[in-house]
């Protein structure tokens, strides 16, 4: 039976392609989405992916996926560093969540060093570029086993 994950993005990611090249890469969103669906079906997950710019949508969904999914990995975008309310909805949910960033947020500047989702995650997963997606999915595959 094919489990399904939810792959969430925060604020901004929609421009992955055109913002900050230099930092984010010039793979889109639509890409990283497609790389997402053949890791996912090839480990044997099927993905829910949704990207907001709001804060209380990303809420929410972590309050969805408790009921309808098997782990979430989660790009909060700039929200990693300022959520409380998704620190507290991680903690909320039953299911592993597992924290991405395509940059290594810790060789940015000092403001972007410290997480407030990583103390609620199973883990996070910074600076592979794209690939920080698919071994987010890896991650989930071994913490659902």
């Amino acid at each position: 039976m094919t489990r399904t994950v939810f792959v969430l993005n925060g604020p901004n990611i929609n421009l992955l392609g055109k913002r900050e090249p230099g930092i984010y890469g010039d793979m889109t969103l639509a890409a990283i989405e497609k790389a997402c669906r053949e890791e996912a079906q090839s480990i044997g997950f099927q993905i829910d992916f949704r990207q907001t710019n709001h804060e209380g949508m990303l809420v929410d969904w972590l309050h969805e996926a408790d009921d309808a999914a098997a782990g979430v990995a989660i790009n909060p975008g700039a929200y990693g560093h300022t959520s409380i309310a998704l620190h507290d909805a991680v903690r909320s949910i039953s299911i592993p969540v597992v924290e991405l960033h395509i940059s290594n947020i810790h060789a940015r500047e000092e403001f972007r060093h410290k997480s407030m989702i990583a103390p609620a995650a199973k883990g996070m997963i910074c600076g592979f570029g794209p690939d920080s997606y698919l071994l987010a999915l890896r991650a989930l595959k071994n913490l659902t086993e």
